[in-house]
């Protein structure tokens, strides 16, 4: 705490710490996340996503995982949490930030986006591919970050929303004690004092949450409480200094009752989730000129995780999983523009700090330290070609030191085409939970997970003790992990005929090199396993994305979306090309395994779409429809082989449909009604997060 307390006068009294806070003139063209200046979307070379606040609130969502789901080239995974899978790699390669900083407390590598609220939020920016030249790691797949309203208007505006919904008969009456129930209800305030301005966010979510475990056997309320709260400040100091402060904290309260089945058994529990997290943001900014600013930003954020559990076959039994992660950062960047070049320099300095129970102890507080340097040179040869080259230097305390580079081009040779291209090397630093992780999960079996540091030793004791059954192959391979390494590739186009219409073409590759996977090591002799993590995978993503947006009315809209993707291990891949792997015949019998009988990585669609519908014939008079498609993925290898083959188990794939439609009833008064999931697709067992129909009403209004 007083680390925090030092950084933040450091701040307050000294005008040679500088920062520029987000000015943008244009929302619809202008980015920051890809760069980390502002730029004109069309001048950007990297493939980028911008979600206006607009679409966020026509569309109803409330949360990121909502508004994510409906874009192309995301898919939503289950597991921990809603995580997002970007460009085929999992969502602990994906970096979410708020204004510029990450958000910390992550299950197995997942930041659940259920926890994040949209209120407050002023647009969405999205960046696909490597991002580590500018981020560092865990921006291997690409960065979302969320830009907050910043204060500077006078007003008070709110809203407030009822569902309803019953994903066994599909629909429900409101308020019925068989329905599912959903209230959000968030309030925004703007205001100046002096020259200070203030804006405060505020929102709060009940919903009946249901089936929100993975093999849950039955389906009752849960009750999920939500509370979420964002202030911003703003002033001038003197002509060409500013400070912006964020403040925001957020609190989750989950009723739990559910039941897992591993390993033969059942195991019923039930109890209660408590997560709590704040961050501190702040920011001075000075301009020297209109060539040359220097920001200066402090990030100070605490994360706690906090779940009792009871048995019910084992009353006086109890489980608790508590999890604590503070993140203290200080960095400065350097902004000039020579001519034609633009150049970015910065530096910073990092500490993160977690203890949980799934570790040793929970008094015993693990740390990492990272200093860090990035660099970055824009040059606009002419009004045809941008180049952008950056690269990150990462000195990590525990391992050894990462150097990423990125290179990016854009071509434009007249109004209609764009050409962009881009090559950089991303990477992901072990976490704490794969170095430190002592657990035993009573609540799903009895199955252990032991991070690299003490697996070797925890499991020969084990096996002295004549505790161990059988040790697995893998076993022997156990060694210090090694941060993860990405190449990726991206070739894009873009063609627009007329103002009217858009079409993008974007080419993917990402091969990653010492992938960090989760191995069974060890068998107990009651028969629960014990798993432990190695740099085993080579493996690689390719693919396709295509979208296009036409307005052929001025009162209508269509957007599609679609990505195709293809993924695999190159190790498995070698295999089968030299007839080594093997798979089942139809009479039980074994063959060897082809080629094209080979599927690659689990839990990845092959195909996924969208297609947008939205008719607006005044400012707040729309119907906004959208139809989401995800094609089946792979869950289980259940051949014995131990490669994912067309023979393996499949989760089916779907179509989800949701439709919602708005109205003004006064001058600052809305009515805005919906229909999520309305097709009432459900998936208990390999999509337990995604809920069945939900019907909605909102009344949203501004003094």
């Amino acid at each position: 705490m007083r680390l925090v307390v030092f950084i933040l006068f450091l701040l307050l009294s000294s005008t040679s710490l500088l920062a520029q806070a987000d000015s943008l003139r244009n929302l619809q063209e202008v980015v920051i996340t890809a760069t980390r200046q502002e730029r004109r979307l069309g001048n950007v070379a990297v493939p980028v996503t911008l979600i206006q606040q607009q679409q966020i609130r026509q569309a109803g969502s409330l949360r990121l995982r909502d508004i994510l789901q409906e874009q192309s080239g995301l898919v939503m995974t289950s597991a921990f949490g809603v995580g997002v899978q970007m460009q085929g790699l999992n969502p602990e390669h994906t970096l979410i930030l708020v204004d510029g900083q990450p958000l910390v407390g992550r299950t197995s590598g997942v930041l659940d986006l259920n926890r994040i609220a949209l209120a407050g939020i002023k647009r969405i920016e999205i960046v696909k591919g490597p991002s580590s030249s500018l981020y560092g790691s865990e921006a291997m797949a690409g960065v979302i970050n969320l830009i907050t309203e910043a204060p500077g208007k006078k007003e008070i505006s709110g809203s407030i929303r009822y569902g309803t919904g019953n994903p066994d008969k599909g629909w429900a009456l409101p308020f019925a004690s068989s329905g599912f129930q959903q209230v959000d209800a968030d309030l925004q305030v703007g205001y100046q004092v002096g020259k200070w301005k203030f804006r405060h966010s505020n929102n709060y979510l009940y919903n009946d949450g249901i089936s929100f475990r993975p093999f849950s056997t039955d389906r009752i309320p849960r009750p999920i409480n939500r509370l979420t709260h964002q202030t911003t400040l703003l002033r001038p100091i003197g002509e060409r200094t500013e400070f912006k402060l964020l403040l925001r904290a957020n609190q989750d309260k989950i009723e739990q009752e559910f039941a897992v089945r591993n390993n033969g058994q059942i195991i019923e529990s039930y109890g209660r989730e408590k997560n709590t997290e704040w961050n501190i943001q702040p920011t001075v900014t000075y301009r020297a000129s209109q060539r040359l600013a220097l920001h200066s930003r402090g990030f100070f954020t605490r994360y706690v995780g906090d779940q009792r559990l009871f048995f019910v076959q084992k009353p006086d039994s109890s489980y608790l999983d508590r999890f604590e992660q503070h993140l203290y950062r200080f960095e400065q960047q350097l902004d000039w523009t020579i001519g034609r070049s633009e150049w970015i320099f910065g530096a910073g300095y990092q500490i993160d700090q977690a203890r949980s129970t799934r570790y040793d102890a929970l008094d015993n507080r693990k740390q990492n330290r990272v200093a860090y340097a990035f660099a970055q040179w824009e040059w606009k040869l002419n009004e045809k070609w941008i180049s952008v080259a950056g690269m990150r230097y990462d000195d990590n305390q525990l391992f050894a030191a990462a150097l990423t580079p990125k290179w990016s081009l854009r071509y434009k040779p007249n109004e209609k085409w764009s050409v962009q291209a881009s090559v950089g090397q991303g990477f992901k630093a072990p976490d704490f939970r794969q170095l430190y992780l002592n657990f035993t999960n009573n609540a799903a079996g009895g199955y252990s997970v032991y991070g690299t540091q003490d697996a070797i030793r925890i499991i020969n004791e084990l096996n002295r003790l004549g505790q161990i059954a059988e040790l697995q192959p893998d076993f022997s391979k156990l060694a210090d992990l090694t941060p993860e390494y990405s190449t990726g590739t991206n070739l894009g186009v873009t063609y627009q005929p007329k103002q009217t219409i858009t079409v993008r073409f974007n080419g993917f590759r990402n091969d990653i090199r010492s992938l960090i996977d989760v191995r069974q090591v060890a068998t107990r002799i009651d028969g629960a396993q014990i798993f432990s993590y190695l740099n085993v995978k080579r493996a690689y993503t390719y693919g396709l994305e295509s979208e296009f947006n036409w307005q052929f009315h001025s009162k209508w809209t269509m957007q599609t979306g679609y990505q195709w993707l293809r993924t695999g291990d190159k190790d498995e891949l070698d295999r089968i090309k030299k007839g080594l792997e093997y798979t089942r015949a139809p009479d039980g019998s074994s063959r060897v395994m082809t080629l094209h009988e080979y599927v690659g990585l689990p839990n990845r669609s092959e195909h996924q779409a969208q297609f947008k519908l939205r008719y607006q014939p005044a400012e707040h008079r729309f119907v906004f429809l959208r139809l989401l498609y995800r094609s089946r993925w792979t869950i289980a290898n259940s051949n014995g082989n131990g490669v994912h083959d067309v023979q393996d188990e499949y989760a089916n794939g779907f179509l989800q449909i949701n439709l919602s439609g708005g109205i003004p009833l006064r001058k600052n008064i809305q009515l805005q009604a919906g229909i999520e999931n309305l097709l009432n697709y459900q998936d208990v067992n390999y999509l337990p997060n995604f809920p069945g129909r939900n019907i909605y009403m909102t009344l949203n209004f501004k003094l």
